[in-house]
């Protein structure tokens, strides 16, 4: 069977984001405060991607109220709120998550709607793919190169893109871990099988790709608030993925690269609070 995805991997601007990528994320796991203070520093990893992924979905809500909200305390009772309890619940499912998605991606994807949207939409939308007819509730800034919405796919259109993403994600291709985990993002950004909450979703996919694959185990690279500094570009290269064919995907694919770098370094600082004892508290 021939590998759909070694012609994307060997595409030179491809192929060196994905060095860049491997070699921060080789140097972050290497870090000191990783020997003996991993799990204080997964976790705070954790907390900023969740909060990080709230305020990609629209959510506006400082770090302390969502370090505090982790902590136990009370999360606003509004939209914010409840976008941000879901990213932080998809972030609590990780560890299953990261370990199931391969073999079982539909109950992954599941799962991790469920933690996402609880809240957000009627219990009988939670982690069912839409029914023809249905359209999502969010994307509307997946914009083309007109300024024109990116359509969702509706009825049997939705059915194969979700039958090519489980394809992604059971195929044994020989393809490095980030390419696999950011068209895994895309197509759930993109496609947007759930009535809500896709984005969370979506992000959550790829974090456990990257996790699950061994490239990035215990989940440091904070790329979720790297992409928040990507600004517009976020989505707009997330409509290029869908709509500009071969270039889309691979200035797609770059981005998301940049951002797993640039998210090694948050992870790298993460790393060195931990080590001299000074994690923030904002």
């Amino acid at each position: 069977m021939s590998n759909p995805l070694a012609a994307l991997a060997a595409h030179p601007e491809v192929a060196a984001a994905t060095d860049q990528v491997r070699g921060a994320l080789t140097e972050l796991r290497r870090h000191e405060a990783l020997r003996r203070r991993s799990a204080e520093a997964a976790a705070e990893a954790s907390v900023r991607a969740a909060r990080a992924s709230a305020v990609l979905a629209g959510a506006r809500v400082p770090m302390s109220v969502v370090r505090d909200a982790v902590r136990g305390g009370e999360y606003p009772d509004d939209a914010s709120g409840l976008t941000v309890r879901g990213a932080v619940r998809v972030m609590a499912t990780m560890e299953k998550v990261a370990t199931t998605w391969q073999r079982a991606p539909w109950q992954a994807l599941a799962s991790l709607h469920v933690a996402a949207a609880a809240g957000l939409v009627d219990d009988a939308s939670l982690g069912r793919p839409r029914r023809a007819g249905e359209q999502p509730g969010d994307g509307h800034d997946l914009l083309d190169s007109q300024g024109r919405a990116v359509p969702a796919p509706d009825g049997p259109a939705l059915g194969a893109r979700l039958d090519s993403l489980v394809d992604l994600l059971t195929g044994s291709w020989q393809a490095p871990a980030v390419i696999v985990a950011a068209l895994a993002h895309a197509e759930v950004a993109v496609v947007r099988p759930f009535v809500a909450g896709n984005g969370v979703v979506a992000r959550a996919l790829g974090r456990a790709v990257l996790i699950g694959r061994g490239l990035d185990p215990r989940g440091l690279s904070v790329w979720e608030a790297a992409l928040v500094t990507h600004g517009p570009l976020y989505p707009l290269t997330l409509a290029a993925y869908a709509t500009e064919g071969r270039d889309g995907v691979v200035a797609w694919l770059t981005r998301f690269a940049s951002a797993v770098v640039e998210g090694a370094a948050e992870g790298r600082a993460v790393c060195d609070a931990v080590l001299a004892g000074r994690l923030p508290t904002g």
